[in-house]
């Protein structure tokens, strides 16, 4: 049975940084596409950043909206998919969470995060001052 559970999420300051984590168990984070996703009230679900499987050379993909302040990564050792995000604005506030594919052929671009097979419960991420 597939488990993602995220943590790292809380409050910031506007310009400030937070490092959100992904626990995997019943799957390989290098095995197959992984991303970040993430959802505002009201707002539909917009996603994030994209690694690919390391056998298809773990390109990584962001959204236009975080590009250059958000990294996306993984940890093989720990079977972890992280999300470092820097200079952070109030328009980043909402549920961020991990998704992994089901397949090894998932075409992994940051559009289909959301709608990728096996998907966490999200951790709250709030900017403002």
């Amino acid at each position: 049975q597939v488990q993602l559970v995220e943590s790292g999420g809380g409050s910031v300051q506007p310009g400030g940084s937070l490092r959100l984590s992904c626990a995997a168990s019943g799957y390989t984070v290098s095995s197959r596409c992984m991303g970040w996703f993430r959802q505002a009230p009201g707002k539909e679900r917009e996603g994030v950043a994209t690694i690919d499987r390391s056998s298809s050379g773990g390109s990584v993909r962001y959204a236009e909206s975080v590009k250059g302040r958000f990294t996306i990564s993984r940890d093989s050792d720990k079977n972890t998919l992280d999300l470092q995000m820097s200079s952070l604005e109030p328009a980043d506030t909402a549920m961020y969470s991990c998704a992994a594919a089901l397949s090894a052929t998932t075409i992994c671009d940051v559009q289909s995060v959301p709608d990728l097979a096996y998907r966490g419960q999200g951790t709250q991420v709030t900017v403002s001052s």
